[in-house]
């Protein structure tokens, strides 16, 4: 398994890159800054990542952005924080390892992130899981919202229009060449799809959406 690792600890970085060797792992290329990480590992192409995230002149998550879709990445960060971890998920880290983790635990992650299995230090897969739960939810919650406006024709909208512009409806049916009835129609159906009473209501929901 070949695998690059990213750290701009020097000491570290070395006692990483011996416990994957020992471990049976070809350590292909390290670099301790953003730019050089980027660099590195597009002309290395690893296997596996292991990035950290505080690092001079990009920061881990970017440097796990630039290379999302290359390179599998699993985040090894002193930080466990709430907001570093679901930054280098979004990113596109493939696991998040924290740096107390013990040499056996790190080789597992690797091997785990090399198979494109989703690896968290315990206690952070279930933060990863509700992030991505309340997001989802959200994102139901605004389709529903967005299906639960009324639709409208391109007539009644272009009526609409009309109407917030201040015409009057025998000015709206000789400009659309239909008749005074016609128009009184559309604007009757629109106030019942939209919910709403009178003129001036529907005025003010056609300036609000910028049909004026």
């Amino acid at each position: 398994m070949r695998v690059m690792v990213v750290d701009d600890h020097p000491m570290w970085l070395d006692a990483v890159a011996r416990d994957l060797g020992e471990a049976g792992m070809e350590v292909v290329a390290t670099a301790g800054d953003g730019p050089q990480a980027v660099r590195r590992a597009r002309a290395a192409r690893p296997d596996v990542l292991v990035l950290d995230l505080n690092l001079p002149g990009l920061p881990g998550a970017e440097v796990c952005r630039q290379l999302a879709g290359e390179v599998r990445v699993l985040v090894l960060s002193a930080s466990g924080e709430q907001r570093d971890v679901l930054e280098a998920v979004k990113a596109g880290a493939t696991g998040y390892l924290v740096k107390s983790a013990s040499a056996a635990e790190l080789v597992d992650a690797v091997r785990r992130t090399a198979a494109g299995e989703p690896v968290f230090t315990p206690g952070l897969a279930g933060l990863v899981l509700g992030e991505f739960r309340r997001l989802a939810a959200a994102s139901d919650s605004t389709e529903a919202t967005d299906t639960d406006v009324p639709h409208l024709t391109d007539r009644e909208t272009e009526v609409l229009r009309l109407v917030a512009k201040g015409l009057t409806y025998r000015q709206i049916a000789e400009r659309l060449v239909i008749s005074h009835r016609t128009v009184q129609n559309h604007v009757q159906n629109t106030l019942a799809k939209l919910q709403l009473h009178n003129r001036a209501e529907l005025v003010r929901y056609a300036i609000e959406r910028g049909l004026d």
